[in-house]
């Protein structure tokens, strides 16, 4: 479907602007956004690093290189249509409102769990009896989930 829309649209503006002048379009846009997704890429590696430098999470710069890879490889795909979507993958700011649409679906989408095990031995139980609890949280668990639980909890 991809290389239809492509073509037709390719057709489209070569029958306004003319042929060369569209072929001119798309060269520069690929030739601008290869630059473009290379800077991109340096910078948010620079970032990563930096991140890590200062004991961060860098999940912002993980998810930034994901989206100038995939914008990159828009770009790679020859067509008025895959450019224009890598270009919106690769500037900054309509990169960064696409970060933040995919940071919610994937907080939506994974959960931690956490599930805490007591060994039930000390009591004489089987293993088999022994305490289970899971925590379905997003990302950070509930402090509960971080020290063993007492005898006097269900």
């Amino acid at each position: 479907l991809t290389p239809i829309v492509e073509l037709w649209l390719l057709i489209e503006i070569g029958g306004r602007i003319g042929a060369l002048p569209t072929v001119g379009v798309v060269l520069v846009t690929g030739i601008s956004g290869a630059h473009l997704a290379r800077r991109e890429g340096l910078r948010t590696l620079r970032e990563f690093h930096r991140a890590l430098n200062e004991g961060r999470m860098p999940g912002e710069q993980l998810l930034d290189g994901f989206l100038i890879l995939v914008g990159g490889a828009f770009l790679v795909t020859p067509g008025v249509l895959t450019d224009t979507l890598g270009l919106v993958l690769l500037v900054p700011p309509s990169r960064a409102v696409i970060r933040e649409r995919l940071m919610r679906w994937l907080e939506k989408r994974i959960a931690y769990h956490a599930v805490i095990f007591t060994s039930g031995m000390e009591s004489g139980q089987r293993s088999a009896d022994a305490y289970e609890r899971v925590y379905d949280q997003t990302f950070d668990p509930p402090p509960e989930a971080k020290k063993p639980p007492t005898d006097s909890q269900p």
